[in-house]
């Protein structure tokens, strides 16, 4: 029987990403973490540790497309929850609490292993193709809505 890969459109993008999805937020639930603290732990750990407010907002909204007070609301409740604390030389900056770098790490750590079972067999060669198409869709995506 042979097997006739789809065509890539929204959907089938929608699919990988809500199957991806999925899995991402049975580690985050398991730890207490919503999907948008998630992705904010992630901005201020890909900076390094330690990011400005307002450089944290921006990120998360350029990655969540949501409302940028949907977003602050989310760091407010990761500070209040500890996980985020402001840096003592520079208030305008956030840092991740001992408690927040020790969550950041222990899901990228499940996730990094449920994300190798899933990727396990693809070749790098239709890895990197996949790489290209998506990022030149969501160029377009984000010049599209920049318009609207």
């Amino acid at each position: 029987m042979t097997t006739t890969a789809p065509t890539t459109n929204g959907r089938v993008i929608a699919l990988a990403h809500y199957a991806a999805r999925a899995v991402l937020e049975s580690v985050l639930t398991r730890h207490g973490l919503t999907f948008q603290q998630s992705v904010t732990l992630r901005a201020v750990a890909l900076a390094g540790g330690t990011v400005g407010r307002e450089q944290l907002v921006a990120d998360v909204i350029n990655s969540l497309k949501i409302e940028e007070s949907l977003v602050r609301d989310v760091v407010e409740e990761m500070t209040a929850a500890k996980l985020l604390e402001a840096a003592p030389a520079d208030p305008t900056l956030l840092r991740l609490s001992a408690a927040g770098q020790e969550l950041s790490d222990t899901t990228a750590a499940e996730t990094a292993e449920a994300s190798a079972r899933i990727y396990a067999g693809i070749p790098d060669e239709d890895l990197a193709v996949a790489g290209r198409v998506l990022a030149l869709v969501t160029e377009r995506a984000n010049a599209e809505l920049a318009r609207a």
